[in-house]
């Protein structure tokens, strides 16, 4: 209406630019990667389709240039006629491979370039030209468009090629014929297309399986080798301070601790030894011993269960590791004097009245406890760090 103004929202202008940005950065993306021809057409995939093309090419090429320079037309239109034909052949051997993995509308237009071709055979010969919609329909098959979009552009070029046959003056048996053999063909095209399609996406799965794996493998050696040697020197560390005190007030209990600090030495090696190699497990039963000895050691009050007979074997292993991490921890950076481990089936809490979760350089996203926090999502349990009733630092992890 005359004097009436409709104005458009920053909301829905800032989403017409995203979505025009969208499809520049789409476009420049695909003429970029068709732009690097070299490795788009020396690929094994390209290479494979080299051959049927090749073939179909040849075929082409002995049926209908001797037919064409034989029948008496002249000869610039012949020649015309070889031209156009040699570069549309050269357009269906290169158009597929330039077309994998690219944006719909970039394969519809350099699709389009190739029926360009086709249409002008088409004028220049007559209706025996038409037989070069089999090659825009093989294209269209090969150029691995979805599925809705690669029957359009078949289903458009066997109808169009119908109509068009009739027009000129062909039978009707011979227009359905030609048009029926464009259609299968390329319907054929687009099922072999489709599976070439799902073979390149499974390889590239399998590729970036592959390297998650090796990230993962990186990270679990990576997350082992830090709890292990963390626990181990800092236990060492705690037991040759200890052993230093005593060797001129107890020469024979620094020996026993020295001792000690051997057998843990050796211990950590052959735990790095299993990691690296892979098989390396961890068992509450274990780390309760082990942190029993380090807290003592360390001139703490342990209070610690005797066994852990209730705790359900798949959650053994991910008890022990909360156990080292926990006492681990409390050892380095809470100058505690009590620490207090409680477990049962569902759950375990390791408590100490330390300088608690402020404590310098106990950060909740340290390694150990990032670590720690994998192992426990993997297990669907909750870990929990705060404050204890005691005073100081709570690890808490629930089934």
């Amino acid at each position: 209406m005359p004097g009436v103004h409709y104005s458009r929202s920053a909301e829905e202008v800032d989403q017409d630019v995203e979505r025009m940005t969208s499809r520049l950065s789409w476009l420049a993306q695909d003429v970029q990667q068709a732009l690097n021809f070299r490795e788009l057409l020396t690929s094994t995939g390209a290479r494979r389709w080299y051959t049927g093309a090749g073939i179909a090419v040849l075929v082409f090429g002995f049926n209908s240039w001797p037919t064409l320079f034989d029948s008496g037309k002249p000869l610039g239109l012949a020649i015309s006629y070889a031209v156009i034909s040699v570069l549309a052949l050269c357009l269906f051997i290169v158009i597929p491979p330039l077309s994998w993995a690219r944006s719909e509308p970039f394969k519809i237009a350099i699709w389009s370039v190739l029926a360009a071709f086709g249409v002008a055979m088409f004028l220049i010969v007559g209706p025996s030209g038409g037989w070069f919609a089999t090659f825009l329909t093989v294209c269209a098959g090969m150029q691995q468009h979805r599925r809705k979009t690669a029957l359009i552009i078949v289903g458009s070029v066997s109808a169009a090629l119908l109509v068009a046959e009739l027009v000129l003056g062909q039978t009707l048996e011979n227009s359905i014929a030609m048009a029926a053999v464009s259609g299968s063909i390329g319907l054929m095209m687009i099922a072999f297309g489709r599976q070439i399609e799902a073979l390149r996406v499974l390889r590239e799965t399998q590729q970036r399986l592959a390297e998650v794996a090796v990230k993962e493998e990186r990270s679990r050696v990576a997350r082992d080798m830090h709890d292990i040697l963390g626990h181990s020197l800092t236990v060492i560390a705690v037991k040759a301070e200890l052993a230093g005190r005593l060797l001129e007030v107890s020469p024979e209990r620094a020996a026993a601790e020295i001792h000690d600090v051997e057998e843990l030495a050796r211990g950590a090696l052959v735990d790095v030894r299993a990691t690296v190699r892979g098989y390396r497990g961890v068992n509450v039963l274990t780390e309760l011993a082990n942190a029993r000895s380090a807290l003592t050691a360390a001139g703490m009050d342990a209070e610690l269960p005797g066994a852990a007979d209730e705790v359900p074997a798949k959650y053994r292993e991910l008890f022990g590791w909360v156990l080292r991490e926990g006492v681990t921890n409390i050892v380095r950076h809470s100058q505690a004097g009590k620490v207090l481990v409680t477990m049962s089936a569902g759950f375990i809490q390791i408590d100490d009245d330390g300088a608690g979760p402020s404590a310098p350089g106990l950060p909740e996203t340290g390694n150990g406890l990032a670590g720690l926090r994998e192992r426990v999502a993997a297990q669907n349990a909750a870990l929990t760090i705060g404050r204890s009733a005691m005073g100081g630092f709570r690890l808490r992890v629930e089934l």
